[in-house]
């Protein structure tokens, strides 16, 4: 009994010896509003970051459907000379206008074709990015064997996955360049990780098969009853 009457006048003395702080009530009233202001800011910022991508997305998707018209093929010049690339994934519901570049900009509105690397259905490595949390979440679900489509100046390609890796953001040896037609798709890894990811996700993928107008279509992207 003496120990718990010593504790609780412990107890007492240090309730008694906390310094008086001005203005901490009115501070722990205040501070749940400040925090709901920023989240709702917050909340205001990415909305109309989404937004702004679905609308470019939007104009995107009726520039490639102007430009893949059957029968159009004097389109404009812009079109004529930048064609636009179109990215299907079925297995993950995935359909998107690629955007040339890879710019914080350009891909906030779309997957991103890196420059440096070949044209999707082409011979070489054809590089394509995106983030993980928007165009890109779910390509980690891809397994060897899954279909990937692309679409471009009215021809379309059919890839099939090969794998997958997970690298450091300094390896550069997933974007090499190849003699076959291959494609390679980039996002940062963990998909859910929290703050900037330490990792970077890869997916392979070779060209298995093309169909449509071969009009600027590189011959090595070709079946070989069409290159003879």
């Amino acid at each position: 009994m003496l120990g718990r009457w010593l504790l609780d006048q412990a107890r007492w003395g240090f309730r008694q010896a906390a310094p008086f702080i001005p203005g901490e009530g009115k501070l722990r009233r205040v501070l749940p509003l400040i925090f709901f202001v920023i989240g709702f800011v917050l909340l205001i910022y990415v909305g109309a970051q989404y937004a702004a991508m679905y609308t470019e997305q939007h104009r995107l998707t009726r520039a490639w459907e102007q430009q893949n018209t059957p029968g159009v093929q004097d389109y404009i010049v812009q079109a004529e000379s930048d064609p636009l690339t179109r990215l299907s994934i079925p297995k993950i519901n995935l359909d998107a206008v690629v955007v040339e570049g890879t710019s914080r900009r350009q891909l906030l509105v779309g997957p991103g074709h890196v420059q440096a690397s070949a044209i999707p259905g082409e011979a070489g490595n054809a590089v394509i990015t995106a983030h993980r949390d928007t165009f890109f979440r779910h390509i980690f679900e891809l397994n060897k064997g899954d279909e990937i489509q692309v679409r471009r100046r009215g021809a379309a390609y059919r890839y099939e996955v090969t794998g997958k890796r997970i690298v450091e953001p300094s390896d550069v040896s997933v974007i090499r360049p190849s003699d076959e037609a291959r494609l390679t798709l980039i996002t940062c890894y963990p998909t859910y990780y929290i703050g900037p990811a330490p990792e970077r996700l890869v997916v392979f993928a070779k060209l298995v098969d093309h169909a449509g107008d071969s009009a600027g279509v590189h011959p090595a992207a070709r079946p070989a009853s069409a290159r003879e």
